[in-house]
């Protein structure tokens, strides 16, 4: 029992000169300040795209192939791409999941909506008379052209701008919507226009028209290009660029995500949005066309754009198809 007694003393009185010696605890780590992580792929001024844009020929991105008839849904011409499609069972779309209103995946249905997702359910809805047969592939605006010419998908439905570069390795159907590029700035912003961009850090995406025209404004500002819109939106409220700069229908669906941020100036550019579609399926082309002259009819357009558009205040104005023969 004393042995016990004198075991414990000693254990006790080491513990306390143990816990005496030891002192304040110490602090590991002063953190100052702690910088805001980056959505992953940010880059800032990455290279001009290389290429052949210098040696484009002019077009009229806008004009389209003509279409013809639309065959039954379920009855596609033998030997066309549609038949092909028709006996794959299911339609192939690069689509969006990150453009609010456009499109967007529903955080309560898990599903793809929008106004770019319902021209999509169109043409699945001409070929199989059934528009769920639709297998979504979700890219981003860099990999859009890649996906068409390398047989990844059947169309491309995705805020796409037609152009003369873009004419000369894809197809794109007639246009489908018109947007414009304006500004997005924090509602306590003084910016009230490009011109007052000079040096500062605005986001874009990367592979869009609208990196391009930032480069080319008169007062050039530092491009954050970045994979999704919705990062350019995360880097404006965390407040690592001043601005974000698309297309004003883009833009409108951010401003209905976050009451805190608003679009200012006027658009300085016109977005004519096409159908992407690869460049050796023309038959495919004049069959997205007739899509959407049904569409336009029927009124499907309109009463789409109403669903998703009309909160941005722009009056539903159903597109003039052109073509070039």
């Amino acid at each position: 029992m004393r042995r016990l007694t004198a075991a414990l003393a000693v254990a006790m009185a080491c513990l306390a000169t143990a816990c005496s010696a030891t002192g304040a605890p110490v602090d590991l780590a002063t953190v100052e300040s702690v910088e805001r992580p980056k959505p992953v792929g940010v880059e800032t001024n990455p290279p001009t795209t290389t290429g052949a844009a210098a040696q484009v020929p002019p077009c009229d991105p806008g004009a389209s192939l003509r279409p013809g008839p639309l065959p039954a849904p379920g009855a596609m011409p033998v030997g066309s791409t549609m038949r092909a499609i028709q006996e794959r069972g299911r339609l192939i779309a690069g689509v969006d999941q990150n453009t609010f209103l456009f499109g967007f995946r529903n955080p309560t249905s898990n599903a793809l909506e929008g106004f770019d997702i319902d021209r999509v359910r169109e043409v699945a809805a001409a070929i199989f008379g059934d528009p769920n047969k639709v297998q979504y592939k979700v890219i981003t605006s860099a990999e859009r052209i890649d996906a068409l010419k390398n047989g990844e998908v059947d169309i491309v439905v995705r805020t796409m701008t037609a152009t003369c570069a873009r004419w000369v390795d894809i197809n794109f159907s007639a246009i489908y919507y018109t947007a414009g590029q304006r500004l997005l700035v924090d509602r306590s912003s003084p910016i009230t226009g490009i011109d007052q961009l000079g040096g500062k850090q605005v986001c874009a995406a990367k592979g869009s028209t609208s990196l391009n025209r930032l480069r080319e404004s008169p007062a050039p500002p530092e491009v954050v290009a970045v994979d999704n819109w919705s990062d350019c939106l995360l880097m404006l409220q965390q407040g690592q660029v001043v601005a974000v700069s698309t297309d004003d229908t883009i833009l409108a669906g951010m401003v209905a995500q976050d009451p805190n941020v608003k679009m200012v100036g006027p658009k300085f550019t016109e977005e004519p949005y096409g159908i992407g579609i690869p460049k050796q399926n023309e038959d495919m082309v004049r069959f997205v066309n007739g899509v959407l002259e049904k569409s336009v009819a029927d009124g499907s357009w309109a009463g789409s754009y109403n669903h998703w558009l009309a909160r941005s205040g722009e009056q539903a104005a159903p597109p003039t198809l052109r073509y070039r023969d």
